[in-house]
């Protein structure tokens, strides 16, 4: 469990940042919106002006009872974008730096401090897509073989989606909000104002099978089936697929003579009309969960979209990267 309640001032940047998680948590926000900030005031490396951080049943920081734990003696473990190493030490060395500050009852990793707490600052942000999906299983089996929470500092859904929920979001040094990751991704206020091309939503859903004989996998979701190409897990695992917003046509009719496979009915929610030709309309799924399509405005006008109007969100299968599919409840 880590309970963070925070504020500091840094030249004009005012943070005032609040959340709870009972395991591992996400944060996810604009560069610049105090995410980094957060890792640092959990790892002792900064000092709020006003704020209490418990991990477990430990008190890290209480400003109205003076205390301050020293960051070595946090047992939380840091990974950044680039290599923080030490040039005099071997690579075997770095490793078994650690193990100096975890108590031998506690050094459940052969190589390493065994944190109490991993705090990962976007890592794989200098990393290509076939060495993030390498890395993110591993860090995985980082957070579930060993049970270590994880704090994780993204502003990529796909990464996001895979690694810890709840998702926490930030701007301009303040919450905008929180909860499970399909309830969060596809909010009008957690993406507002983003690139057509960085709006996405998160779908939850339960494998059915895998027709082998079309090699695409059934997901089922109260609003419709969703397919997946190739393996995505075993049948009766709940799963979450990430989806882009360009990704997604809309229409007002159950949809023919298509070659369209996942079709999800709702009803939309909202529309967002941005500056010049576009349009991002925020649909709620039937049983669950939201999506949200960029569309033209003059798409929007033709189809006479208005709140509340019954919709069909339409996904082309090729558009779904199945290496990205992640179990859900994590």
């Amino acid at each position: 469990m880590i309970r963070f309640d925070a504020a500091i001032k840094l030249g004009a940047f005012t943070y005032e940042v609040a959340f709870e998680s009972a395991a591992g948590v996400s944060l996810f926000g604009r560069s610049g919106s105090g995410k980094s900030v957060t890792i640092a005031l959990i790892a002792g490396l900064l000092r709020p002006d006003r704020g209490v951080i418990v991990l477990d049943d430990r008190v890290l920081v209480d400003t109205e009872k003076h205390v301050f734990v020293p960051k070595h003696d946090r047992r939380v473990g840091v990974v950044y974008q680039d290599a923080q190493l030490f040039p005099h030490l071997t690579v075997r060395q770095n490793l078994m730096f650690g193990r100096w500050f975890a108590p031998r009852t506690e050094q459940a990793i052969a190589f390493g401090a065994s944190p109490r707490l991993l705090l990962m600052d976007e890592p794989l942000a200098a990393l290509d897509d076939e060495r993030k999906m390498e890395v993110l299983t591993l860090i995985e089996r980082l957070r579930d073989g060993f049970k270590v929470p994880i704090v994780y500092v993204s502003h990529s859904v796909d990464e996001v989606a895979r690694i810890a929920s709840p998702v926490v979001v930030f701007n301009a040094g303040h919450v905008v909000t929180a909860g499970a990751v399909d309830e969060v991704f596809g909010a009008r206020r957690v993406q507002a104002g983003e690139s057509r091309f960085a709006r996405s939503s998160v779908l939850t859903g339960r494998i059915v099978g895998m027709r082998a004989d079309y090699g695409l996998t059934e997901i089922h979701h109260p609003a419709g089936t969703i397919w997946i190409a190739g393996p995505a897990g075993s049948a009766g695992c709940e799963v979450r697929v990430v989806v882009r917003a360009t990704d997604v046509t809309v229409s007002t009719e159950p949809p023919q003579h298509l070659s369209i496979r996942t079709v999800l009915a709702g009803k939309v929610a909202a529309i967002d009309e941005e500056d010049g030709p576009l349009a991002a309309v925020t649909i709620d799924l039937a049983g669950h969960g939201h999506i949200v399509a960029s569309l033209t405005r003059m798409a929007v006008d033709e189809l006479g979209l208005s709140v509340g109007r019954p919709v069909f969100a339409l996904i082309k299968t090729v558009a779904l990267d199945e290496r990205g599919i992640a179990p859900a409840g994590r």
